[in-house]
């Protein structure tokens, strides 16, 4: 359930269809006992949990009244002490949470359209899941085994499955683009690739009025539009943020023969295994014409964490950084959903390739340098 937590840029819509002035939230909290905690979670704006409210289970049940708002909003119930939690959306409707002590993953809430299409999507995702699972032990066995046949076997199931998951994912998005949870879909999808920002525009074309006004809507089509521009065979948007030392420098003050902009934190731990490959390919190809200007995403207030990584990783290129964490102008520029994350840029500023690393990022720079 994490994983879509982070998808939520926003928390928002949709207009109230409950004649009532208040929605009532109950909960069945099976096998937990009386007087354990139970929190309520929402989202503040910068998409971090915040406590809304503590509620207490008496005789495995917990209930409380909270008053309509204009937005459909989203909410997270975790108990007291228990990896137990229940994701669920607030569209003033009654809700009913039903969390379960020795079934973590078979709890969830009910109550409105946001969250029946949830719920269709989870226990599809778990069957995958489960499916996923059986693979792994086939393939481990035939491993123990020293049976190739079947490990291969095995593989070919594997990418069949992962394929057929990715199309379920696809297809549900785009029958269900008309929903809150639905966008959050398409804007995952168009983080991983999966659907096209021109895909993504057509949908977000279809969506009803009241929907293409939500702020996700707004959000997504500006993300979509951020990632049409940063496309291979697109001309990079320039920036300017501050460096380490305050100077602002400008992406064209940083340009080359050849130029790779590396989104990466200090936080961040598959960027800082990557660092030695960047620095590698650096220290082989800077005299030949390339630069490197690395936007780093870390937090407001932890500047010398950044300072101190690029100091440790031996990262002597271009460094900025707004310390604006997921909230930088740069990543929004460049619709950056994940880290690391990187663009490879001719002369003229064109983007030529994404995403490289390792040997991959060697050899694209060797056959464009040596």
């Amino acid at each position: 359930m994490k994983h879509f937590i982070l998808l939520f840029t926003t928390l928002a819509i949709l207009s109230c269809t409950n004649s009532k002035d208040s929605y009532t939230l109950s909960g069945n909290a099976l096998g937990y006992a009386d007087g354990t905690k139970v929190f309520l979670y929402g989202l503040d704006q910068s998409n971090q949990t915040v406590v809304l409210d503590t509620l207490e289970i008496q005789n495995e049940q917990f209930q409380s009244e909270y008053p309509n708002t204009t937005e459909t909003s989203v909410r997270i119930l975790k108990v007291d002490g228990s990896n137990a939690n229940v994701l669920f959306f607030v569209e003033n409707e009654d809700v009913l949470a039903k969390i379960y002590a020795d079934s973590v993953s078979a709890s969830h809430a009910i109550g409105g359209k946001e969250n029946e299409l949830y719920n269709e999507f989870i226990a599809a995702n778990n069957a995958f899941g489960k499916r996923k699972a059986g693979i792994r032990e086939a393939f481990q066995n035939a491993q123990s085994n020293q049976d190739n046949d079947l490990m291969e076997r095995t593989r070919q199931e594997n990418l069949k499955l992962s394929r057929e998951e990715k199309n379920y994912q696809r297809n549900f998005a785009t029958q269900n683009s008309n929903s809150f949870f639905g966008l959050m879909l398409i804007s995952e999808l168009v983080s991983k690739n999966e659907i096209t920002p021109m895909e993504a525009s057509e949908l977000l074309a279809k969506l009803s009025p009241k929907l293409a006004s939500h702020p996700l809507a707004k959000e997504l089509s500006i993300a979509v539009e951020n990632a049409k521009s940063a496309e291979i065979g697109g001309i990079a948007p320039d920036f300017q943020a501050p460096t380490p030392t305050g100077e602002l420098l400008s992406l064209k003050d940083a340009m080359g023969k050849y130029t790779i902009i590396d989104f990466w934190a200090s936080w961040c731990r598959p960027c800082r295994l990557e660092n030695p490959n960047v620095v590698h390919v650096y220290e082989k190809y800077h005299e030949k014409g390339l630069n490197i200007i690395s936007v780093s995403l870390d937090r407001e207030g932890q500047k010398e964490l950044w300072v101190q990584a690029i100091k440790d990783d031996n990262l002597s290129w271009y460094h900025v950084s707004n310390l604006q964490f997921w909230q930088d102008p740069i990543a929004r520029q460049y619709n950056i959903r994940s880290i690391p994350a990187t663009f490879l840029l001719d002369a003229d500023g064109k983007i030529i390739d994404k995403n490289l690393r390792g040997e991959a990022l060697e050899a694209r720079i060797a056959a464009l340098l040596d």
